[in-house]
Formats: C-alpha cells, sequence, structure tokens
C-alpha cells in the first residue's frame, strides 16, 4: 500500500555545518511552548515561595554586596545607593548566569528524550533561554519598588534617575539572551564529551562575574586595564542597564561595540557547534 506524500516526512543527515533547522523551529513552535512551560513549572512546582524566588535570590545578593563591598570593602558605587546598584547590575548578570547554567547540560539531561524521538535539538536550549525571561520580568518589578523607596522616601532621591536609553532595555536583555544562550551551547557541546567540565562551569561563571562591572562601576577599573574589561560583551551590556535605570555608568560607543560583536561571534560559533555536536553526541552521553 502506497502512502501519501502528504504525510511521509523524510528526515536526511545533516552534514553541513551551516544548515540549521530554522524552518523545523517555526514548525515546532508548540512543543517550543510546551517546554517553556516545563521548565517553569519543574522548577517552582513544589516550593514554597514558588517564582517569588526570583525576586528574593537577587534581594539577599545586593542584601549581601551591600554589607561586604559597599559597608566593609567601602567599593564605590558611583555615589549611587549601593542596594540600588547592586541590584542594577544583578538584573541581567542573573539572567545570564542562569541561561548557561540551564542550557550547558541539555545533551547529558536530555540524552534519553533525543534518543527515542526527532525534534530540533535547538529548541530545547532555547526554550530554558526563554523561561528564564519571566525571572527578568519580576526582578524588574522588584527593583522598581526600591527605587520608588530610595526616589521618594530618602535622602539619595536626587542622586539617580531613568534615562532615556531605558527604552533599549529590551534589547539588552535580547542580548544577553543571545550571549547566555551562545555560551551554554559552546559548553553543552563540550560537556557532552568531556563530562568533568560540568564541575568546573559553576567556577567560571563566579569568576566571569568579578571581571563583570556588577559590583563595582567601570569607572573604578584603572584606565590602562578598562579595554580588557570592556572585551566581555557582559560589561557594555551591564553598564548601559545600570545607565537606563539609574543615570550612571560608563556607556561607550567602543564598550558596546566590543559587546555585539562578542555576543555575536559567541553566538554563532555555539549554534554552529552544537549543531555538529548533536549528530554524535548519543553515541557518547
Amino acid at each position: 500500500m502506497e502512502i501519501e506524500s502528504d504525510y511521509c516526512v523524510v528526515i536526511e543527515p545533516n552534514r553541513s555545518w551551516f544548515r540549521l533547522p530554522w524552518r523545523d523551529l517555526l514548525h515546532y513552535r508548540d512543543l517550543w511552548f510546551l517546554m517553556v512551560r516545563r521548565d517553569f513549572v519543574a522548577k517552582y512546582k513544589q516550593t514554597v515561595l514558588g517564582p517569588i524566588w526570583y525576586m528574593f535570590q537577587p534581594l539577599m545578593t545586593a542584601g549581601t554586596f551591600t554589607i561586604v563591598f559597599g559597608r566593609i570593602a567601602k567599593i564605590s558605587t558611583d555615589n549611587l545607593p549601593q542596594m540600588l546598584f547592586y541590584m542594577a547590575g544583578m538584573v541581567l548578570w542573573n539572567y545570564f548566569s542562569q541561561c548557561v547554567s540551564g542550557t550547558s547540560t541539555v545533551f547529558v539531561a536530555n540524552a534519553r528524550l533525543f534518543g527515542k524521538v526527532y525534534f530540533p535539538r535547538l529548541i530545547v536550549p532555547l526554550a530554558v533561554v526563554t523561561s528564564n525571561l519571566i525571572g527578568v520580568a519580576l526582578k524588574l518589578f522588584s527593583f522598581a519598588g526600591f527605587w520608588l523607596y530610595f526616589q521618594y522616601f530618602t535622602a539619595a532621591g536626587g542622586t539617580f534617575r531613568i534615562t532615556a536609553w531605558v527604552l533599549l532595555l529590551p534589547l539588552f536583555v535580547l542580548q544577553t539572551a543571545a550571549l547566555g544562550l551562545g555560551v551554554g551551547l559552546w559548553m553543552t557541546s563540550l560537556t557532552a564529551k568531556y563530562r568533568d567540565l560540568k564541575q568546573v562551569l559553576g567556577t567560571i561563571v563566579h569568576l566571569w562575574m568579578y571581571v563583570t562591572p556588577v559590583i563595582y562601576p567601570l569607572s573604578e577599573v584603572p584606565a590602562r586595564w578598562r579595554w580588557a574589561v570592556s572585551i566581555n560583551p557582559m560589561t557594555g551590556i551591564t553598564e548601559a542597564t545600570r545607565y537606563a535605570l539609574l543615570g550612571a555608568g560608563t556607556v561607550n560607543p567602543e564598550y558596546m561595540l566590543y559587546s555585539a560583536l562578542g555576543t555575536i561571534l559567541l553566538l554563532v560559533s555555539g549554534v554552529l557547534m552544537f549543531s555538529r555536536t548533536e549528530r554524535t553526541f548519543i553515541d557518547t552521553v
């Protein structure tokens, strides 16, 4: 009995570095949305505070930074309220680190699923990045509450302001998502073969934060070393976000260009590496 061609799907092996399943991603968009829901529900279904952890965790971190780096170490915050300075720096940094950690184990964590059914593997890391956007919205909501408090109920109200750059905030979030996805795809491709890299991922991300102006302003970095810090793609994102939300930060077109180019390079190379690895990873996982 012949099978009508309309119901026949031929899956061909992908042997090219540059052949990516963009059409399949659109075709499987329902699966994408289901995985976004799965990731969000699985993370907070049996927790006491649920999604409130998205707001509570950065508050604890910003409070710790205020005590340790602000009060004890007395690191400059560009004359901004310390709590707001650290919260503004942590909003997109936390999103970046969550995207990296969430996508870095895609092959290992989903090996059984990938071995049973076909769908574009890239949907899984994209779902992780998308689900974490909910956390960004909640963190910005929490930040807005503290911003209003410091603006109208403290003497520091005249030291900061929202600038027109806040209109570019969605672009900064999108760039952070692209950067986190690119780095995560590199890590999951490497950990599929070298499993011990998973053990040092947390250390890498932690050290990355210290070379990003999260706990200190870029203006405090000596001029002769500022170019080295600006090579880090998260530097431009963090400073621009802080300038948008608080009106203080080193926003340099050259640094923003470095950040954009670094993000594009890591994203494109990460996608290509992921596409290359998915063909044979099932034999090594």
